[in-house]
C-alpha cells in the first residue's frame, strides 16, 4: 500500500467515525469520505469498491449525503451511471448537518426534557420532594443547554443565510 492508499483509508475512515459522532451512519462518512478525496466524479460501484458497503446502503446513503447537500450528482454525458462529487464549502456542510440534526432527534430530545421536566413541577406533591428537587436541577440544566444549543444552531444557520445574501447582492450590484 503506498503512501497515498494509506492517507486515503485513514481519512475514510475518520469520515467514518466522524459521522459516527454526529449520529449518521458510518457508512456515509465513508462514502463522504471517497467523495471529498476524489479528483473525479465517482459511481455507486466506486462507492461500492472502495468502501465495502452493499450497493443497496451505498444507494440510500448516497441520497440521504445529496439531502444535506454533502454530495452533488454529476452527469456524465453518454453514461447512464450517476456520479456524485463531494461538497467542499464546508459552512454549506455544516449548515446541512445543522440543520438535519436540528430537525430530527435533537427536537424530540428537547422536547422530551421540557416534557419530563413540565411533569416534575406540575406533579401532585411527590412521595421524596429531594429525588423531585434533584430531577428538576438536573432537567432544568438540560433544557437551559439544549435551549442555548438550539439558539446557537439557529444563530449559525442564520448568519450563513445572510453571508450568502450578502455574497450574492455583492455580486448582483457588480455585475450591473
Amino acid at each position: 500500500m503506498t503512501d497515498l492508499q494509506t492517507a486515503h483509508t485513514q481519512f475514510v475512515q475518520g469520515m467514518s467515525r466522524i459521522s459516527s459522532f454526529w449520529g449518521l451512519p458510518k457508512a456515509m462518512g465513508a462514502i463522504f469520505g471517497v467523495a471529498y478525496l476524489s479528483p473525479t466524479p465517482v459511481s455507486l460501484d466506486d462507492f461500492v469498491a472502495q468502501t465495502g458497503v452493499s450497493k443497496g446502503a451505498v444507494s440510500t446513503n448516497v441520497r440521504k449525503l445529496e439531502r444535506l447537500g454533502l454530495l452533488h450528482r454529476h452527469v456524465e454525458l453518454g453514461d447512464r451511471k450517476d456520479y456524485y462529487v463531494a461538497e467542499t464549502d464546508f459552512w454549506k456542510v455544516v449548515r446541512g448537518l445543522l440543520r438535519e440534526r436540528q430537525k430530527s432527534e435533537f427536537d424530540q430530545a428537547l422536547q422530551s426534557v421540557a416534557a419530563s421536566l413540565e411533569i416534575v413541577e406540575t406533579a401532585d406533591p411527590p412521595p421524596d420532594p429531594q429525588l423531585a428537587a434533584f430531577y428538576r436541577t438536573r432537567l432544568t440544566t438540560m433544557k437551559s443547554f439544549f435551549d442555548a444549543l438550539d439558539n446557537l444552531v439557529a444563530m449559525i444557520i442564520t448568519l450563513d443565510s445572510l453571508r450568502s445574501s450578502a455574497i450574492a447582492k455583492l455580486f448582483g450590484k457588480s455585475s450591473s
